[in-house]
């Protein structure tokens, strides 16, 4: 039975990694998986999941206005599609992310989210909130802040380090822009709590 997946995590937990690694394991079972990622976010080039530790992959990209679940019944009137990957999906608009559970109930596909849950501020990204409300099944990719505890929260540093407070929710960066951390130093690095010792 198909079922609308949201794996989520902070930043660096290695979404693209898992998503690689699960679209590969259908090529080797002779399987065809369609892959989507964000047009807005090329780090890896344009059309291309890649993650960190070298791996990557094509995907068609979406954007903003895109009907993903016209996209999806195009691409299977076109050949069969065993599951539909999406990365990035923190950038899916809400409408997309009912797109995309349609898909799964009309077209009986399997739809397998990867992003992220909530910004650098803390807020829910819209396309997450939606993913909350609508997946199946969610999961959590974790990672650790530097103190060894699960990082849920991450934040978005300026030019000089110091973590930013303020900006648009959507700024494409990697490690040189953003830090997971757990929740205790989020607050910390937001000068919402003294930290320990002082």
């Amino acid at each position: 039975m198909a079922k609308l997946y949201f794996n989520y995590s902070t930043m660096n937990a290695g979404k693209s990694t898992v998503l690689l690694q699960a679209a590969h394991n259908y090529v080797e079972n002779g399987m065809a998986p369609y892959l989507l990622t964000a047009a807005l976010d090329d780090r890896g080039g344009a059309g291309r999941i890649a993650s960190r530790i070298g791996i990557g992959r094509e995907a068609e990209t979406f954007t903003a206005g895109d009907d993903l679940f016209q996209r999806l019944q195009a691409r299977l009137a076109a050949g069969p599609v065993d599951c539909v990957f999406v990365d990035e999906a923190q950038f899916l608009a809400p409408e997309q992310v009912w797109q995309l559970a349609r898909a799964v109930d009309d077209l009986r596909v399997p739809v397998l989210c990867y992003g992220l849950r909530v910004d650098f501020r803390g807020a829910l990204f819209p396309g997450s909130a939606t993913l909350l409300a609508l997946a199946d099944e969610m999961r959590e990719v974790r990672t650790i802040c530097h103190c060894g505890r699960k990082a849920t929260m991450v934040i978005r540093q300026g030019p000089d380090g110091a973590p930013l407070h303020e900006g648009d929710q959507i700024q494409i960066g990697g490690n040189e822009t953003y830090v997971s951390l757990c929740r205790r130093h989020w607050r910390e690095a937001m000068g919402e709590r003294a930290p320990d010792g002082a």
